[in-house]
């Protein structure tokens, strides 16, 4: 009698999920890490304390800089990495943030002013202004809206012809909040993103907000830290990863950080040849 007992609670035991269904249960998933791999390297500015970044297509990009009385908007030859043409944020004051080109205009963000610029792209001579609510940080867009994050875990749509909010998503990784999203860029349905303080991007979904992918950009940071201390002007804290933007001829990305003398181009998984893209940015010069 006592065997049938134990033989039905084993049956019973292994029915409700005993050590057999512990040893099929899924593992606990994790995000995976890329690691880009350096395809070309170009003289950036050491001077520049990079807010923004955004190809545009003809070897050229636009940046914006922060810090007060030295913020601004540039457009820079990629492979010489000097300026053709820059202007001031208009408001001396303000440490600038953010910069992105949708169509025939620039948006330019700032920190703690909750103001917004618009340049026309070819020439940068400033043609509007908005506000908004908060702090100002990166700024992408996805073709249609304005993508803005503000140093929380937020990720803000505006409607680019009033900057009105249209749709926020918050980025999570494994349910948690990812906080201090900076620098942005959005490329094929992922908006990826720099973590202030840290080496690392995060790859977001644009629609859920969850993290796909986290790149690793810590050897980047090394090689231009050593670069920096050769030369006698080493790296300070807050030197950091800040900077991405997308080169669809080439499905590449470039990414640089806040005075750093080297902007690289890398390639990283899921990131395809688009084409089509090129003609999304202000018109060539």
């Amino acid at each position: 009698m006592r065997a049938r007992s134990l033989l039905l609670c084993s049956f019973l035991f292994l029915a409700a999920g005993g050590p057999a269904a512990a040893q099929t249960a899924p593992a606990p998933t994790v995000t995976p890490v890329i690691v880009p791999v350096v395809t070309a390297r170009y003289p950036h500015d050491r001077a520049a304390f990079t807010q923004g970044l955004q190809y545009l297509g003809g070897g050229r990009y636009v940046e914006s800089t922060g810090e007060t009385g030295r913020s601004g908007v540039r457009r820079t030859d990629l492979k010489t990495g000097k300026p053709e043409m820059q202007v001031a944020t208009p408001l001396a004051t303000a440490f600038g943030e953010g910069v992105t080109v949708l169509g025939p205009t620039a948006y330019h963000l700032t920190w703690q002013d909750g103001l917004a610029f618009t340049f026309d792209a070819a020439t940068l001579k400033e043609t509007g202004r908005f506000r908004y609510s908060g702090e100002g940080w990166g700024l992408t867009h996805d073709g249609k809206n304005l993508i803005m994050s503000n140093g929380t875990s937020a990720l803000v749509w505006r409607d680019p012809k009033t900057f009105r909010s249209v749709r926020t998503v918050r980025v999570t990784d494994q349910g948690q909040a990812v906080k201090n999203l900076n620098e942005l860029e959005y490329v094929q349905g992922s908006v990826y993103a720099n973590v202030w303080l840290t080496d690392r991007i995060a790859r977001i979904d644009a629609q859920t907000g969850k993290v796909t992918a986290w790149i690793d950009v810590s050897a980047l940071t090394r090689e231009v830290s050593r670069e920096a201390a050769q030369a006698g002007r080493p790296l300070t804290f807050d030197d950091v990863p800040n900077g991405i933007a997308f080169v669809p001829e080439r499905g590449t990305l470039l990414l640089t950080g806040k005075r750093w003398g080297t902007l690289f181009e890398v390639k990283v998984p899921g990131v395809k040849v688009d084409p089509g893209v090129g003609g999304r940015a202000a018109p060539r010069r």
